[in-house]
């Protein structure tokens, strides 16, 4: 994170101190939850900190609720995600799950690779991690989603080209 001006850090800190109980309760009424809503409040405060040009908040609210809903959505797919992963464990014989450390460095991997896939149809997603996840061959594929080896291929370049240009 590169460092703020101190103008910028004085415009995040007043919006900090006349909006952060407002947004904690439009959050709080979201989520259904103080302390859900007291982390992604502070993620937005983040969100705001981390960026590279000035806030000039002329409608600081509107600006709020805009990154506090990004956070929201964030937080959300991410719960989907975890909810996903954790059923597939339940069908996982017990001594071969993961230890809790690996699940934990698993999970934030498939949240990132989510986060990179983001935006990207279902199809392509599903081609992509069939090939990276399961193993796939191009054919199993195709099989599998009923499309032809040369959709399967545009597919897996989209998806590629999506992750390496998101790093």
């Amino acid at each position: 994170m590169t460092a703020l001006p101190p103008s910028a850090q004085l415009e995040i800190d007043a919006l900090y101190r006349a909006h952060h109980g407002w947004l904690h309760g439009w959050l709080r009424r979201k989520l259904g939850c103080a302390h859900r809503a007291s982390d992604l409040a502070h993620d937005t405060f983040m969100r705001l900190l981390a960026r590279e040009e000035p806030v000039e908040a002329r409608e600081p609210r509107a600006l709020l609720t805009t990154v506090a809903q990004r956070v929201l959505y964030n937080h959300w797919r991410r719960e989907q995600v975890e909810r996903a992963y954790l059923e597939a464990l339940a069908y996982m014989p017990e001594a071969l799950a993961p230890s809790p450390e690996d699940q934990a460095v698993l999970l934030e991997t498939l949240c990132e690779i989510d986060r990179l896939l983001d935006g990207l149809p279902v199809i392509v997603k599903r081609a992509f991690l069939l090939a990276q996840l399961d193993g796939a061959t191009h054919t199993e594929i195709a099989a599998t989603l009923g499309i032809s080896l040369a959709t399967v291929k545009r597919h897996l370049v989209r998806a590629a080209a999506q992750c390496f240009f998101a790093l």
